[in-house]
């Protein structure tokens, strides 16, 4: 998958390949603003919150896959709050030390790629699955994408400030 600094135009009426254009080209930006850190420079916070560039990755390719696959699907997954301490959703994000930038990288498009299928698989006014993440009123897969593109949207404006605080590298 190329990754494009250039936001996508889809004159389609398809909401479907919207988002699915909008999840590939924030999840090629979060890739491009780590490109060129060091395994240390991932691991390193420079924000007073204390989270470091690879910890918003894994909250990344966590948070996906808890809305659509656990969420949406209703499939029951491994460790669905990993990303967290403890496996509590509300503890600070984490990382095991043997957990790589590349695996992680590798992680986030997996994940895509089954967000995709997802997508291309049911309708957006379809209703989420009881008995994975929620219990009752799963919302529609519509909402779930919204919520997801804006997840994607707003950590990679934080990543932004991170790697500017770090290098000086601003833009896409």
């Amino acid at each position: 998958m190329p990754l494009s600094a250039v936001e996508p135009r889809l004159d389609s009426p398809d909401p479907k390949a919207q988002f699915v254009a909008y999840l590939d080209y924030y999840r090629a930006a979060v890739e491009r603003k780590l490109d060129g850190l060091t395994g240390a420079e991932l691991r390193t916070s420079r924000l007073p919150s204390g989270w470091t560039p690879l910890e918003l990755l894994i909250h990344l390719v966590h948070m996906e896959r808890r809305w659509f696959v656990w969420g949406f699907l209703g499939e029951q997954v491994p460790d669905p709050w990993g990303d967290h301490a403890g496996g509590i959703p509300d503890g600070p994000w984490q990382v095991p030390d043997d957990v790589t930038r590349d695996e992680l990288v590798a992680a986030l498009h997996a994940g895509g790629e089954r967000t995709r299928k997802i997508l291309t698989g049911h309708d957006l006014t379809a209703r989420g699955a009881v008995g994975g993440r929620f219990d009752d009123d799963p919302p529609t897969l519509s909402w779930i994408c919204f919520h997801v593109l804006q997840e994607y949207a707003r950590h990679a404006g934080h990543l932004d400030v991170a790697r500017e605080l770090h290098d000086g590298a601003t833009g896409e």
